[in-house]
């Protein structure tokens, strides 16, 4: 962009006339407004007159020429800036490059088999069984169950089994038929108390102690054909409905018939009629929470233990079927198998708190790293993988979320739980103890218990340790260098 400078008619030789803004003295010397506007059109430039160059057409013609000159200028003192700092540092010596830690070794856990665990009790578990289903009109066995897990899946079964009056019917939704009792009541199951098969206190033929039997008669012939698929869908966490309504659309071929049973299923939970049941991430995990109401509840506890004095009541069917040291315990020819009270010696009844709490919900929360070891063994003695892998997780997640401060001076000994974790089988948990102490290895080394490493250990730490011993010498001679740098400038100073 242009600008034509000021046109004078005339060319003298004592210089050019004065151009002060709105001096009458160059008025009569200066071009005409109409003659610079054509003259600035021919030449194809700006035609301005002084009067009128205020701030805005002043950054609006000459701003990107001044910002231009400005970039242009900041560029050059950077350019050379570089060139002052390398004269300046060409004696300064390069501090060593630290490298990163290696990462930590994963703990895997195996996924849940809760539901699986369930499954097995309902098609194996027949000798802990003390509910059993019965058809209405032919009066056939149609299979077995246990009163401790319906009653902690459905509502329904838990005022069917556990009413106050022994013959007492909840009152359902279902459009059953009716009793044939002619008392106009609703339309229900029948559940019939016969005391039966050995008294409470009793043992049975094989020797096994024997409870309640319950008999319950199955008045609804859809519910008596699929009796199978609706056992297994609630032993399964109730959760799997396009499972069970595909099951039940086989066998029965009726797509009514299956609508009618599903609503009926539907009343057994609690649940109103609402849109499709669809599985998914969130009723998943809600699966294992079937049994949460029974974990330390005396609501159908057919066992206790007595561990430190404290009372810890329990169900041999989940124990059972969650447990195998549990299954053999209570179904071969040991002393708990005939005892309803069994005492737990070597273990503190948080630990064994926390123990069941697992076999019940499938979760497990220790307080601290000392409560997760705790819990570790105790799963390492019970043969329960999964919890010791989840106790693994836990005592990681509490060492790594230790600032370093913390972690020097914590009472906690990570050599004596690299010792528990060896002595107990939790191979993840020495391994990736072994590369958390070589991380922090400015911290342990200066533990006493560091001697207690064996010396297979201690080589394996110092070939993970970081930093290295390289960058910790390279850092020694980069300080050394420097010191020496700073005396000798003294000196010229």
């Amino acid at each position: 962009m242009s600008h034509s400078p000021l046109l004078s008619s005339h060319c003298l030789d004592e210089g050019p006339p004065c151009t002060c803004p709105l001096c009458a003295s160059d008025w009569s010397s200066c071009v005409p407004h109409s003659e610079g506007l054509q003259l600035s059109r021919d030449l194809g430039a700006t035609y301005l007159e002084l009067p009128s160059l205020n701030h805005v057409f002043v950054s609006r013609y000459f701003g990107s020429v001044l910002e231009y000159f400005m970039i242009q200028c900041l560029k050059q003192k950077a350019n050379d800036r570089p060139e002052k700092r390398r004269g300046n540092k060409l004696n300064e010596p390069r501090p060593p490059h630290l490298e990163q830690p290696a990462r930590l070794p994963p703990i895997r856990v195996e996924e849940s088999s809760f539901s699986q665990d369930l499954q097995w009790l309902l098609e194996r578990g027949v000798q802990f069984a003390d509910v059993a289903f019965y058809a209405g009109d032919s009066g056939k066995e149609l299979g077995w169950g246990h009163a401790a897990v319906l009653c902690a899946v459905s509502p329904y079964f838990r005022q069917l089994l556990l009413g106050p009056k022994a013959r007492e019917r909840p009152i359902s939704r279902c459009a059953c038929r009716g009793d044939g009792r002619g008392d106009g009541g609703p339309p229900s199951l029948l559940s019939t108390w016969d005391g039966g098969l050995g008294k409470e206190d009793g043992l049975r033929p094989d020797g096994h102690l024997a409870g309640r039997l319950s008999r319950l008669v199955v008045k609804d012939p859809l519910l008596c054909l699929c009796l199978w698929e609706t056992l297994m869908f609630l032993y399964r966490g109730a959760w799997e409905w396009e499972h069970l309504q595909e099951a039940m659309g086989e066998k029965l071929n009726n797509s009514l018939a299956v609508a009618q049973l599903m609503d009926r299923i539907r009343s057994f939970l609690g649940r109103d009629k609402g849109p499709r049941d669809t599985p998914n991430a969130r009723a998943a995990q809600l699966g294992p929470q079937s049994l949460v109401n029974l974990f330390n509840s005396p609501l159908y506890s057919d066992v206790i233990f007595m561990v430190q004095g404290n009372v810890l009541p329990a169900h041999r069917a989940v124990l059972v079927a969650r447990c195998d040291v549990m299954a053999a315990m209570f179904s071969g020819k040991y002393a708990e198998a005939r005892s309803r009270v069994v005492p737990i010696h070597g273990v503190s009844s948080d630990t064994f708190l926390s123990f069941l709490e697992y076999l019940y919900t499938d979760t497990c929360c220790p307080a601290s790293v000392l409560q997760a070891m705790a819990v570790l063994v105790c799963a390492e003695m019970y043969q329960v993988k999964r919890l010791q892998h989840l106790c693994e997780v836990c005592v990681c997640a509490y060492l790594q979320s230790m600032p370093s401060r913390e972690l020097a001076s914590t009472g906690i000994s990570v050599i004596r739980l690299l010792r528990r974790a060896k002595c107990h089988n939790a191979e993840q948990l020495y391994v990736w103890l072994l590369h958390f102490i070589a991380n922090n290895y400015l911290i342990f080394s200066h533990k006493p218990d560091f001697l207690e490493l064996s010396e297979e250990e201690r080589e394996q730490v110092e070939r993970l340790r970081w930093p290295s011993r390289g960058y910790l010498q390279e850092l020694s001679e980069y300080q050394q260098r420097r010191r020496k740098l700073k005396k000798s400038r003294c000196l010229v100073m």
